[in-house]
């Protein structure tokens, strides 16, 4: 059986896709030191063959090198996933190291394993945070120059940089996918699930950051995983990058933050902010051009506030255990 390994495997995204290989008739092994990932996560899978989960810091190159070793054995590693990554922006402009560690160094020791195992294809869970600020300028795959604002986007092109180098020296494929703002469940971070609390919390007070005015386009965890393994399946080259998202301009904080308040707490006032940022590395707004994925004959069903809608209500159901 093909082992498609996933890093970060116990993240948000990840346990969507392992479902999905899974589906597939492919075996799964999942990789995560658990920083923000869960355990529980991996409890769907526990009965279903071909999936093993393994928590294993993968900045420790031979405790990495150590849970690949049996998948190995059995046949081979045919795919690594690469999903591993700091997600907590804010926190990785507090201390650079965080997405040193964990964006970069993940990224440089798993094209070390990929080599050392043969893997034949490797996905990278880029950003949309590469770019930098643009403003109302389409984003597309051939802009530039480059200037993440956040040491999370500087870690994700750096990763970026090196996987193409990989891919010229011994590395046979590549996909890099560049999300946009992702949303879904299980929700472990992000605007929607932090209104949510902050609600829970404060039922009569909703505090938004910044002045409401950001707009960023959305794209619901479900169709970016059709988006990858569509990618996986189709894209022609041996490296191949991506925007992933929908194809509208995208929806404003302020609508989600109405949209979540109506939700949970109608009768909350919602208490905005000053300035356009959220916080320091927070791009305001973008416009993010997928004709390069719409050509290749993909699209998501979900456009940005339908993909928030459907998200909110998975999340209240999360974390209030009611529909």
């Amino acid at each position: 059986m093909a082992i498609h390994v996933i890093t970060g495997g116990a993240g948000f995204v990840a346990v969507n896709l392992a479902g999905r290989l899974l589906d597939r008739g492919v075996g799964v092994l999942a990789l995560d030191d658990l920083s923000r990932g869960r355990r529980d996560y991996w409890e769907p899978f526990a009965g279903r063959d071909g999936f093993r989960s393994e928590v294993v810091d993968l900045t420790d190159l031979t405790a990495f090198r150590a849970a690949l070793a049996p998948a190995a054995e059995r046949g081979g590693v045919s795919d690594i996933w690469h999903l591993a990554a700091n997600s907590d922006i804010p926190a990785g402009i507090a201390d650079p190291a965080i997405d040193l560690r964990q964006t970069f160094m993940t990224t440089f020791n798993t094209l070390i394993v990929a080599k050392e195992v043969s893997a034949q294809v490797l996905h990278f869970a880029s950003s949309s945070a590469i770019y930098g600020d643009l403003g109302e300028q389409a984003i597309h795959e051939d802009i530039g120059p480059l200037e993440p604002i956040s040491n999370y986007g500087a870690m994700k092109l750096a990763s970026e940089a090196q996987i193409r180098a990989a891919v010229e020296a011994h590395l046979p494929r590549a996909n890099v996918f560049r999300f946009p703002n992702v949303v879904g469940v299980p929700a472990t971070h992000g605007v929607m699930l932090d209104f949510v609390h902050k609600l829970r919390a404060t039922p009569d007070t909703l505090d938004v950051l910044g002045d409401g005015s950001q707009r960023k386009a959305y794209l619901h965890v479900e169709d970016l995983v059709e988006a990858m393994l569509f990618i996986a399946d189709k894209a022609p080259a041996r490296y191949n990058v991506y925007n992933v998202g929908p194809s509208d301009e995208g929806i404003h904080v302020r609508e989600i933050a109405e949209i979540v308040r109506d939700r949970v707490s109608p009768a909350a006032r919602i208490r905005y902010g000053t300035g356009s940022r959220g916080w320091i590395g927070d791009v305001p707004r973008f416009r993010y051009s997928t004709e390069r994925l719409a050509r290749l004959g993909w699209s998501p069903r979900l456009d940005s506030r339908a993909a928030v809608l459907r998200a909110v209500d998975q999340i209240v159901a999360q974390e209030t255990g009611r529909p």
